[in-house]
């Protein structure tokens, strides 16, 4: 845990040798969409629709992985002053978790107010005694909707998916990382930790996740009456926006259809590549249908899905869309070093999206989701660097090679797919 702590963020380097094997990689760059004169706000408009509000004036910066993602976490919690508030489905109490929770408990002994949700079903490995632990040192961490066969399967299903943290309204972390070993680099030499992204925010964007920490809050542990009352002690505070912070236009979307209609939306009106990397990838007819018409129409659609997912049947759920897409011009690469588990999405360089949405039908229809949504050059050119890079540690599918897998698979992923709705 020592090297996590100390290793600065760094910038992924362009691995040459394994991006050489068409043009200048297996995913080929292009020229430029958009001039560089063209200002965020009317790109935003264009790829988002309408109804989807944007925060002008954020700066942002991506984190890959926990190798850079915990050290930025850990150090704003550190240096927080009032308050903290953190909301994580899986906060386990391994040697990643001790470790969060140990400068969470030390903010709270010297007067910060932390509040902690995770989610019960998700952190259900956890010791009991490890939350116990940080509650006694003043840490206010609660479970959000803890096992309860009473209440009915539907409560069950219903998790609070979203990874939020936000350190006294000034900066704030979303993306798809949990408090978990998974993330954290196995060691030197010994490879990598859950393949994932992160995106650091500063500016008015900060407000409206913290917006959604407290409205989740305050729907899981207060009655109505508490929930008006600190409604309205908090719309003062967050009803005006933070100081601009750079340049970048942001929307937050925690409404599943919103974010199922943003990714739509950009997909249909990409004028040259929509990139994506899915750690569950179970799309619905209208999710099929953009991105073949978008690969008929000329536009590079490429996918990043999992080659070894730790839902082995959802793996072969996924591989079941694979013909259709493969048909139709999609490219489909396979990350072969350990487990994807990344929610991001960049179209035309431009636009993008980073969050725990899954495009599958549980974040669909159940989760509680947050997602950040840009529209900013340089930031959707770091998200498509990285992209890039990724693909040269995956295998890409062949639709020759894939229409000769064995019949046992194809049997399998028949009927999986008719399970595609509960998955």
């Amino acid at each position: 845990m020592a090297r996590l702590e100390e290793r600065p963020a760094r910038t992924e380097s362009r691995n040459e040798g394994a991006l050489a094997r068409r043009h200048s990689g297996p995913v080929p760059e292009h020229g430029v969409v958009w001039s560089p004169s063209v200002p965020n706000r009317l790109l935003a408009r264009y790829y988002l629709p309408r109804s989807h509000s944007v925060l002008q004036g954020n700066s942002c910066q991506l984190l890959r992985d926990g190798v850079e993602a915990y050290p930025a976490m850990l150090e704003a919690i550190r240096n927080a002053r009032r308050y903290v508030r953190l909301e994580t489905y899986m906060f386990i109490s391994d040697a990643v978790g001790e470790l969060f929770g140990q400068v969470l408990a030390e903010a709270a002994e010297r007067g910060v107010h932390v509040k902690v949700l995770y989610d019960a079903v998700g952190s259900w490995t956890s010791r009991r005694g490890f939350f116990e632990s940080l509650r006694q040192r003043g840490v206010d961490i609660r479970p959000f909707k803890p096992f309860s066969l009473s209440r009915g399967l539907r409560y069950l299903l219903r998790r609070d998916h979203r990874k939020i943290l936000v350190v006294d309204g000034e900066v704030a972390f979303v993306g798809g990382v949990n408090i978990s070993a998974h993330w954290a680099p196995v060691g030197e030499g010994k490879g990598a930790g859950w393949r994932d992204d992160v995106l650091r925010i500063e500016g008015p964007a900060v407000h409206e996740l913290e917006r959604r920490f407290l409205a989740t809050w305050r729907m899981a542990f207060q009655g109505g009456l508490g929930r008006l009352r600190n409604r309205l002690q908090q719309v003062r505070r967050l009803r005006r926006p933070g100081p601009r912070r750079g340049e970048v236009c942001l929307s937050v979307l925690s409404s599943r259809r919103s974010i199922h209609r943003a990714y739509l939306h950009s997909i249909a009106r990409a004028r040259r590549s929509v990139l994506i990397a899915a750690a569950y990838f179970v799309p619905d007819r209208r999710m099929v249908a953009v991105l073949r018409e978008a690969a008929q129409r000329g536009v590079e659609v490429s996918l990043l899905l999992n080659g070894r997912s730790d839902h082995p049947f959802l793996e072969h759920c996924t591989r079941a869309f694979y013909e259709k897409l493969l048909g139709a011009g999609v490219r489909i690469f396979e990350w072969q070093r350990g487990v994807l588990h990344a929610k991001t999405a960049v179209v035309d360089g431009v636009w993008g999206t980073i969050g725990s949405f899954n495009l599958e039908r549980l974040s669909l229809l159940f989760n509680h989701e947050v997602n950040a949504v840009f529209a900013d050059p340089r930031l959707g050119k770091a998200l498509e660097d990285s992209f890039r890079n990724d693909c040269g540690s995956c295998r890409e599918v062949s639709l020759e090679e894939f229409r000769r897998r064995p019949f046992w698979q194809k049997a399998l992923e028949r009927v999986l797919y008719f399970f595609r709705k509960i998955l």
